[in-house]
């Protein structure tokens, strides 16, 4: 199986996954973009980057614990995003620096 073709599988996971008994931060296996209905935010929903979806519950947030918001984009269509992905925030070291300074978008 391909690697994409492997994205796409796990990706259907998580469309199909029970989300009725997770919590609203998704848990510790997951994040928030778990609940949305977005293939391309499900591909982070794992990842230990505490990700909001946008919306006015990440900017409330950022204004509340006076917080900059670090607005990730381009993964779909920007080889290096994607490579970004892979390499930083999979990592639990590096998603705890972001958590603790940053609202992730």
């Amino acid at each position: 199986m391909s690697v994409k073709q492997d994205e796409i599988l796990r990706i259907r996971q998580l469309i199909e996954l029970d989300k009725s008994s997770l919590p609203p931060d998704g848990g510790p296996e997951y994040n928030r973009l778990i609940f949305t209905a977005s293939p391309y935010l499900l591909q982070h929903a794992t990842n230990p980057v505490d990700w909001y979806p946008w919306g006015e519950e990440a900017f409330a947030r950022a204004e509340r614990e006076d917080k900059p918001v670090f607005l990730s984009i381009g993964y779909a269509t920007c080889h290096w995003c994607h490579v970004m992905e892979h390499e930083s925030f999979e990592y639990p070291e590096v998603a705890a620096v972001f958590n603790r300074h940053f609202v992730c978008i």
